[in-house]
């Protein structure tokens, strides 16, 4: 089989757990980027963030971001955006302001969320990436749905970390009774996404594979959290890192070590060395 796409998460796969890419990983992309190979982010993180982790790779491809519902190389140039609309935003933070969560509104140019107390055990859930500080403006207002009725926002991703697992579940069941135009996504521990009905990593790069002329059976996932399950199960090669959970090993082809271990870079190796280069099988007629 001859793999033209390698698609890779962030969290729990391209990075370490202090994260950071190891020199490894960072090796093995490039040595799939030698090999022709189309290579793409897929993740749930703002398009600034995934920007700045492609660039380091130096990956020159459409990136899925946003849970796939922002897609672009450029931030002013993209490909594809499917928002949660201004007014279906602004009933969500309604709603939302009745649990015990912080709300934050993941637009690809800025952050905007609501100032809430947070306990102690869950200030690691509710701090932002310290590198991302520098490109990409984050502000915080004491009422997030008083500031929307003078400054609607419509944001491709909503995150939602909530301080009790019992508001997580209420939350989500009034939304997904109360609104089909959207869609939630239950992350690590308490919290939850929220994008536009049909916004997904899949289609995200379904998309993006159209674009390229890259079919299902030519594509490597590799993911390693609940979330990259459809993109793993759907992919020719679906690959679990050893950090993933059960669910998405269960759902995998293959699973390679953990991303403390460097399984990215093992698998990439593993997989890609015996592959010609995708311009030397065009040259021989040996692919399309």
């Amino acid at each position: 089989m001859v793999y033209k796409m390698l698609v890779m998460n962030i969290d729990g796969t391209l990075e370490q757990d202090n994260g950071k890419i190891h020199k490894h990983t960072r090796e093995a992309v490039d040595f799939a980027l030698q090999k022709g190979i189309h290579i793409t982010i897929a993740t749930s993180r703002n398009f600034p963030a995934a920007k700045r982790v492609a660039k380091m790779l130096k990956l020159d491809s459409y990136l899925a971001t946003h849970q796939g519902a922002f897609i672009a190389k450029e931030l002013n140039k993209p490909i594809y955006v499917h928002r949660i609309n201004e007014q279906i935003t602004s009933e969500l933070v309604t709603l939302l302001e009745s649990f015990s969560c912080q709300i934050r509104l993941v637009h690809e140019k800025f952050l905007l969320g609501n100032k809430v107390k947070v306990p102690n055990n869950m200030l690691a859930k509710v701090v932002f990436q310290s590198a991302s500080r520098f490109i990409y403006q984050e502000r915080y207002v004491d009422s997030l749905s008083e500031r929307l009725l003078d400054d609607p926002v419509s944001p491709p991703k909503m995150e939602v970390v909530f301080f009790a697992k019992k508001d997580l579940e209420d939350a989500k069941k009034a939304i997904e009774e109360m609104y089909e135009e959207v869609h939630c996504i239950e992350s690590d521990g308490l919290k939850m996404e929220i994008v536009a009905a049909g916004a997904s990593k899949l289609n995200g790069i379904k998309y993006i594979c159209n674009h390229y002329g890259i079919k299902q059976h030519e594509v490597v996932a590799v993911g390693a959290g609940m979330d990259d399950i459809p993109l793993v199960s759907w992919a020719g090669l679906g690959v679990a890192m050893g950090n993933a959970p059960i669910a998405l090993q269960d759902s995998a082809d293959w699973i390679t070590r953990t991303n403390n271990e460097n399984g990215l870079a093992y698998m990439v190796r593993e997989h890609f060395r015996k592959q010609y280069r995708i311009e030397f099988l065009k040259k021989n007629n040996m692919l399309k």
